[in-house]
């Protein structure tokens, strides 16, 4: 049963919550015309997403308030309605009809992450709305919106898997271990990753799928350690991450591995990262966006000035920089769009998207036909030298380098994964 939507947080213009009904404004009225421009969504504000979801929030409202000091789109001031979707992909149907049907919202963002998301790309499509993703994987591949647009940089569907793989076959890598949630995301991601690892005659010696809700992992792990792999590929929620990394703290992986890592959400979180510290030496994961000199851009420095201080007093990921960047990237996709056209219409911006290449504080980004960026920014980085309870050791360099892609590479691989782990 669809539980009962509660609570609504409209996001006013200056930062301040008002959770009152929302103003609907008539079609074609002089206040329709001249009221704020309201962009609706829903984000995990409690549950497994949360996390994520209120470091992405703030990214937004940071862009929010920049645009409405410049005087707002088209004139008008931008107001977030926003609703708490409890990470639930069971709520996200009904919150969507309701930003459409009762709210009258202008322009619609995506929830946080590939589960909530999956369930309002049909309603969107009908609809004809435009909509622009937050961090999903592969949620058009079947709908085929031609109106969807990710802020995430994975690009090409297989990137993750493929820079994973390629990373360990040069460390001379000849057979692969996969371990993922048994869900949408880590399956649609392990399904890539073995294929291009047939495409590699890489031998896979290991398979497993888990339970989304499992929580303890040692066994997986030894399983998986007798069968001796060159590398692990891990798709993994952050609940489950934390869980695989304590057992394979306790258990270990074998002197066969090379890399071990991967696709793994949450070790991008800073608390996450704080919290397991040592754990993360020598795993090799994807992010988006690091603190590593190729990853500035113009606004980059400017955005986390803005960012962390409100972050700190919020209580929210006080680094951000795994989501909350591209949350304002989202902001300013959309800004430039509108300004191009100078109209809400969905198509006109869904054009203007699609044809030109845009500059945003994580640089620059074209987008393919499918509404995924045209070359991934998706990056595969490594733990080195990390300590235990120390937070700031994240705010520079070094902490994790990049090995791919290689425009933004910054070292090379330390292997095998069990020395590299120790330090």
């Amino acid at each position: 049963m669809q539980k009962k939507i509660t609570r609504r947080t409209a996001v006013k213009i200056g930062g301040a919550a008002a959770f009152a009904a929302p103003t609907v404004l008539a079609s074609g009225s002089a206040q329709a015309q001249t009221g704020p421009i309201k962009i609706g969504m829903s984000m995990p504000q409690t549950g497994g997403l949360a996390a994520g979801g209120k470091a992405s929030l703030l990214g937004i409202e940071v862009w929010r308030d920049d645009v409405n000091a410049k005087g707002g789109l088209l004139g008008r001031k931008v107001e977030l309605v926003v609703y708490d979707d409890q990470s639930s992909a069971s709520q996200t149907p009904a919150i969507y009809s309701k930003l459409l049907d009762i709210d009258k919202v202008d322009l619609l963002f995506a929830p946080y992450a590939t589960v909530p998301t999956g369930p309002i790309m049909p309603l969107v499509k009908e609809r004809g709305r435009l909509l622009m993703g937050n961090f999903s994987f592969q949620v058009n591949q079947t709908v085929k919106h031609d109106m969807w647009f990710n802020n995430a940089p994975w690009g090409p569907a297989d990137s993750w898997g493929r820079s994973f793989i390629e990373i360990g076959e040069k460390a001379g890598a000849k057979t692969i271990a996969l371990l993922a949630a048994d869900q949408e995301f880590a399956q649609n991601l392990v399904k890539l990753a073995k294929g291009v690892a047939n495409e590699k005659n890489i031998k896979v010696v290991f398979e497993q799928n888990y339970p989304p809700n499992n929580v303890e992992f040692s066994a997986i792990i030894r399983a998986l350690r007798a069968s001796r792999p060159d590398m692990v590929f891990v798709c993994s929620y952050p609940p489950d991450s934390v869980g695989i990394m304590r057992a394979v703290n306790e258990v270990g992986v074998g002197e066969n591995v090379k890399i071990f890592g991967g696709g793994m959400v949450g070790l991008q979180f800073t608390a996450v990262m704080e919290s397991m510290g040592s754990l993360l030496n020598g795993v090799i994961n994807y992010n988006s966006w690091l603190p590593e000199p190729p990853m500035f851009h113009a606004g980059t420095k400017e955005f986390f000035a803005k960012y962390q201080p409100r972050a700190v007093a919020a209580k929210v990921d006080p680094l951000g920089y795994y989501l909350a960047p591209f949350g304002y990237t989202s902001g300013q996709l959309v800004e430039q769009a509108i300004g191009s056209v100078k109209s809400l219409d969905q198509k006109a911006i869904a054009k203007y998207l699609r044809e030109t290449e845009h500059k945003t504080i994580v640089g620059n980004i074209k987008f393919a036909p499918d509404g995924e960026w045209a070359v991934t920014g998706t990056v595969q980085a490594q733990f080195r030298g990390v300590v235990d309870k120390n937070m700031e050791q994240f705010r520079g360099p070094g902490k994790q380098v990049i090995m791919s892609p290689e425009r933004l590479k910054t070292g090379e691989p330390s292997i095998p994964f069990e020395k590299a782990r120790k330090g």
